[in-house]
């Protein structure tokens, strides 16, 4: 009988005798990713140029309205109306952001990887939605760091004029912190629908826009409760209507016409947007459990 010839080689593979983490450090883990992966670090180059754009377009335009009150010692802008002018600019944020978080991963078939042990689904999802929300946070409210400093620094009253910019602040990171979480929802949900980023980021697009046209059929009309529940119809009116209903002169002087013309349907608007939110991230974790299971 032959002598075997076969040769077993110790290439250095080992097994991890290290401590495993479990699924907390999993979830921070995926978290810090998905908002590393917004901003294109760690990545090559070209997926840094359009979020770092947006950073610089709204970094200088909260410059450029910190130098003009320095000067002339006029707020020309709000906190909270500094998130309402960079809205559109959200909008197609969200449209590279999140397909890049979640369309990348459905179309590259790793996801089965994500959901073997410790991570659950909806862990995955969850985390995901994490990341943009904080990310759009981010892109709204550091800009607003940079008016309160320039305010602090240029205020003529002291103590008590950087006190009542902080007032001010507070209430602009809140409603900062309300763009992110209903366009965050919307925008990672119609992501999760398709593998296809283009297809993707067109959807959310034309979800945020197309719905503007029929805010204002609705506004035309000759009643005025549909006219002040119009703006319920398109995700930005409606979070402008919450504002307007919570925060009031702080979101729009009076002397500026007053804000989003909802009546007394600002808890009507309040609601809407909580049932917006939680619906999407209720087919969100839906539309992942279903994923797993194919």
């Amino acid at each position: 009988m032959p002598e075997p010839t076969g040769v077993i080689h110790d290439i250095g593979y080992q097994r991890y005798t290290g401590p495993r983490l479990g699924r907390r450090h999993v979830f921070g883990a995926l978290y810090l990713h998905g908002l590393r992966t917004v901003f294109g670090l760690g990545r090559s180059a070209k997926a840094k140029i359009f979020p770092w754009l947006v950073v610089g377009i709204v970094t200088v335009v909260a410059a450029g309205v910190t130098a003009v009150r320095s000067q002339l010692g006029q707020v020309v802008m709000t906190y909270a109306q500094f998130a309402d002018s960079m809205s559109w600019l959200v909008i197609f944020f969200v449209a590279v952001a999140a397909p890049e978080l979640v369309s990348r991963d459905l179309r590259s078939g790793v996801l089965p990887l994500y959901f073997s042990r410790p991570l659950p689904r909806d862990d995955y999802a969850l985390a995901k939605l994490l990341s943009l929300i904080s990310a759009i946070w981010l892109l709204l409210g550091g800009p607003q760091l940079v008016m309160f400093l320039g305010a602090a620094f240029t205020t003529p009253d002291g103590l008590r004029g950087t006190w009542n910019e902080l007032l001010d602040l507070l209430p602009g990171l809140l409603y900062a912190g309300l763009w992110a979480v209903v366009f965050a929802s919307i925008g990672l949900l119609i992501a999760s629908l398709t593998g296809k980023r283009a297809f993707a980021a067109g959807g959310i697009v034309a979800v945020f826009l197309m719905t503007t046209p029929v805010v204002g059929v609705l506004s035309i009309l000759p009643s005025r409760a549909v006219n002040e529940l119009a703006f319920l119809a398109s995700p930005s009116t409606l979070v402008g209507g919450v504002g307007t209903w919570a925060l009031g002169d702080l979101l729009v002087p009076a002397d500026q016409g007053g804000g989003i013309p909802i009546g007394s349907f600002g808890p009507v608007y309040a609601i809407v947007a909580v049932l917006l939110v939680s619906a999407c991230t209720a087919l969100l974790l839906l539309r992942y459990r279903k994923v797993a299971a194919r």
